[in-house]
């Protein structure tokens, strides 16, 4: 963390004018000196400037952030007993609590070396009860938190005591905090402290950013006046670190997601390394790779796991296993893809492709935390598609271009979640506070009219729920003041503060129909099944699960109902994807890398084999064409679309363009999403109806398809109906915990689905149906990015019309029909599956369309 230059190199200037004693006798003694930057960001803070430091991993950004507040608190000294109470003087904001407790291991090192009138200390969800009440009593001078954490002490009644000595707000990887709901939360935590402490100066620290305005902004105020910016360090250098893709002798799978074909060559890496760092994309996947390395770790190697699931008392186990060198190996998802300073970790693989270039950037810079020296990565693709998206992130990072998305608009739930707390801390003026909110860079374009609609749904609940006393969480007093309706409302919210909602597993239950036609009760439980998959069916589609091909009847209370479907044809099959959808980068450089001969030659020669048989067989199309190939397989006649732009745009796709296809009679049985490419398969032959122009390719993909029709399908789903629940929760209009008790997933559920359908019937207009709309276009069907395709492909499509499958279709035609098999029997099934397509696919040639 402390990362310094040695003494024999070139002395920064003014070192002896801005660094006190103990430093410089410390840097001294271990013949180090502060590096550039890390005395210019000082400089800047004692000068009164909030500042953005974009630095590679190694380059100290962490010493950089603290160094003001370690300087200020030193020259101030220790605070006497019996002295005035004293509020915090530097807030450390992590998206990690693991984050949280490593910087606190490292700062304590060199600040008990120099011997500092410095106290540190933690605060996350796993700090017990008695110290967090002892931390407001008694507080450390550096506190080190989350952005929940800091919702929680800002709606506290003594929040105005606590803070007001607040000097320097210090937000590391800021790039991961302000993207999401928990960054907007954080946005107003902000605003607010900027308000009980105005002289507070804000420190962001990023190594992967591509738009820094975009942090510069939300790091300081906003006025309506004019655009307001932080200013700017930038770290340029560093190692380049040395990435490779895994070169096997064993096949590449041609779909599928587990990568076990390449757990052999995985081990062989960890044995070669001090420490190896395994990262992966989902909790699932962190469990098949850990108990694979098991079965062959002949060596007794210690090899460990670390996802969000798991006890924090083992997680805590592993970090200081990691932290003492004591590990060879861990495998993790995200939980620990954060700024950690990991010991002896020299190598860093990535299972499964990073889906984001700036997401590979950060996780390999878990390796070798230090600036002049390289960190070093091995990327395992899982499949063939992710071997080329594993070069484009490799290119990626080599040319240093970056992939995060822009900060979008502040969510409305989050607003309503923040008055409430506000509230639970003291009575607000709502013009004062409107004035706070639109300071926030997400809300500084926040209309007053959205704004009081927002206050309103925490006084009443809106318009269809006001009669109910329940939804009357504050109240309008004499003095125009909004205060909370009674105690209890504030031990409500300090349960509930947060953004993050787990997205339940939903049990399948196999129900049958009476003679009356209506659904009975009980029957056999079959599983369960990610909700996010149920969200997109309506009732009467078809899925596999558990071997069968059922049909879709709803979702009641917290179990998907679904009776015996009598066809073999599974209109939605479940895609087996990863956490993540591929990023807009990535995917345009795939389609480069098809479109380009010279980019696809350094791939592994059965790729490239692949690739050119789809050449020799049908076509690779060019970078801004959108391919479209049509072929008969079987009894079902098959549309697979090459689009490139991930799994929630193509899903959303698929569900569109059905829908058209069934309203020109051309009777479509279904569709499968991956990532790459989407495939529909239909009763009649799809390529004579495009040849006739009937319709026509360019009606089919018109824009507007993003009006009625998708309309209709959200209104038939129960997408929305999922998506009001955790925008209802976040808002704090259904409570998930309750003082003394837990409410279950299934009342939660009960409760989100009533009120939903009281809104949509009396109160369309209503301020969290925006938001759930709002939402379910950014994330879950990618609206904007759909209508970005649209326009693009606009005069550039292609049709191909076939007379057998093509290699390309290969991977997406594997995921139709795919049963619920796991472990090594699922790779063998599509090895023998691919085998056949394969076959098929060289079987002969096709014709142009």
């Amino acid at each position: 963390m402390f990362c310094v230059d040695r003494i024999d190199s070139p002395s920064p200037e003014g070192d002896a004018l801005t660094l006190p004693s103990p430093f410089l006798r410390w840097f001294a003694e271990k013949g180090w000196r502060p590096r550039a930057h890390q005395l210019e960001l000082l400089s800047r803070a004692e000068a009164g400037e909030s500042t953005l430091l974009i630095a590679p991993t190694g380059a100290g950004k962490t010493l950089a952030g603290f160094l003001p507040s370690l300087v200020d608190i030193t020259r101030r000294g220790r605070i006497p007993p019996g002295a005035a109470f004293t509020g915090i003087h530097t807030l450390y904001i992590s998206p990690l609590k693991a984050l949280a407790v490593d910087i606190e291991r490292n700062l304590m090192k060199p600040v008990g070396e120099m011997g500092l009138p410095v106290s540190i200390e933690n605060r996350t969800g796993d700090t017990p009860q008695g110290k967090r009440q002892r931390q407001k009593l008694n507080p450390p001078d550096i506190l080190l938190t989350t952005p929940e954490q800091l919702a929680l002490l800002l709606a506290n009644g003594e929040a105005e005591r606590f803070f007001k000595d607040l000097r320097y707000v210090v937000l590391d990887e800021l790039h991961s905090l302000v993207m999401s709901k928990r960054g907007h939360l954080l946005s107003l935590g902000l605003a607010r402290l900027r308000r009980l402490a105005p002289r507070l100066q804000t420190t962001g620290l990023s190594a992967t950013v591509a738009d820094p305005m975009d942090l510069q902004r939300w790091l300081v105020a906003q006025s309506l006046a004019k655009e307001n910016h932080a200013g700017l360090i930038t770290v340029s250098g560093g190692a380049k670190p040395e990435i490779s893709i895994l070169r096997t002798e064993n096949q590449v799978p041609w779909a599928g997601h587990s990568a076990r074909y390449a757990i052999p060559d995985v081990y062989a890496a960890i044995k070669k390394h001090r420490t190896t760092l395994l990262f992966v994309n989902t909790r699932s996947q962190a469990e098949m790779l850990f108990q694979e390395l098991w079965k062959i770790n002949d060596d007794n190697l210690p090899i460990a796991l670390h996802h969000g699931s798991l006890d924090v008392a083992q997680r805590r186990r592993v970090e200081a296993a990691m932290a003492e060198n004591r590990l060879r190996a861990v495998v993790a998802t995200s939980t620990l893809d954060l700024g950690i300073d990991w010991g002896d970790v020299d190598l860093v693989v990535h299972v499964g492709a990073p889906k984001g270039a700036s997401r590979l950037a950060q996780r390999i810079g878990r390796a070798n935390h230090r600036m002049d020296e390289p960190s070093r990565a091995i990327l395992v693709p899982a499949n063939r598609f992710e071997v080329m998206e594993c070069q484009a992130a490799l290119d990626a990072n080599y040319v240093g271009a970056q992939d995060t998305p822009s900060i979008g608009r502040g969510a409305l739930d989050v607003l309503a979640q923040h008055i409430l707390g506000m509230a639970c801390a003291q009575p607000f003026d709502a013009l004062e506070l409107y004035d706070e909110v639109i300071s926030a860079a997400p809300y500084a374009r926040l209309p007053w009219e959205t704004f009081e609609r927002a206050v309103d749904l925490v006084a009443t609940g809106g318009y269809a729920l006001r009669t109910y006393e329940r939804y009357a969480r504050i109240r309008k007093t004499k003095d125009g003041l909004w205060r909370v309706s009674n105690p209890m409302v504030a031990q409500q919210y300090r349960l509930n503060v947060g953004t993050i909602v787990e997205s339940p597993m939903l049990n399948i239950r196999m129900v049958k129909r009476n003679q009356r036609g209506s659904l009975g009760r009980g029957g056999m439980s079959l599983g369960k099944v990610e909700e996010s998959f149920l969200e997109m069916l309506s009732p009467g589609d078809t899925f596999v699960f558990s071997g069968k091909v059922l049909r879709f009847e709803g979702i009641r209370e917290n179990e998907c109902l679904a009776s015996q479907a009598f066809s073999f044809d599974p209109k939605v099959p479940s895609y087996a994807g990863g956490k993540f959808p591929l990023s807009t980068y990535l995917a345009a450089q795939v389609r480069k890398m098809l479109a380009d001969p010279a980019r696809r030659a350094g791939l592994p020669d059965q790729v490239r084999d692949w690739l050119a048989l789809q050449g020799d067989v049908s076509m690779l199309p060019r970078d801004d064409e959108l391919l479209i190939e049509t072929f008969p397989r079987g009894s079902r006649h098959y549309m697979v679309i090459y689009a490139f732009e991930g799994r929630l745009a193509h899903q959303t796709l698929g569900m569109l363009l059905t829908r058209r296809l069934d309203r020109a009679g051309l009777k479509p049985l279904g569709f499968v999403a991956t990532d790459y490419s989407l495939a529909i398969w239909a009763l009649d032959d799809m390529g004579a109806a495009f040849r006739a122009r009937a319709p026509s390719l360019g009606q089919l993909f018109d824009e507007d398809m993003l009006g009625d029709d998708l309309e209709a399908w959200l209104n038939e789903s129960f997408l929305l109906k999922r998506t009001f629940r955790n925008c209802a929760v976040i808002a704090g209009l259904i409570e998930q915990r309750h003082p003394g008790r837990e409410k279950t997933g299934r009342q939660i559920t009960v409760s989100a689905d009533l009120i939903y359908d009281v809104l949509r019937a009396h109160e369309p207009d209503h301020i969290l149906l925006e938001a759930t709309r709002n939402d379910a276009a950014t994330g879950l069907l990618d609206i904007d990015r759909l209508g970005s395709m649209l326009k693009r492909i606009k005069g550039h499509i292609t049709h191909r019309r076939l007379d057998q499958i093509s290699p390309l279709a290969i991977p997406v035609m594997l995921e139709i029909g795919r049963e619920s098999v796991h472990g090594e029997a699922q790779d063998f099934l599509l090895t023998e599956a691919a085998d056949d397509l394969i076959n098929e696919a060289m079987s002969g040639h096709g014709t142009d369309g």
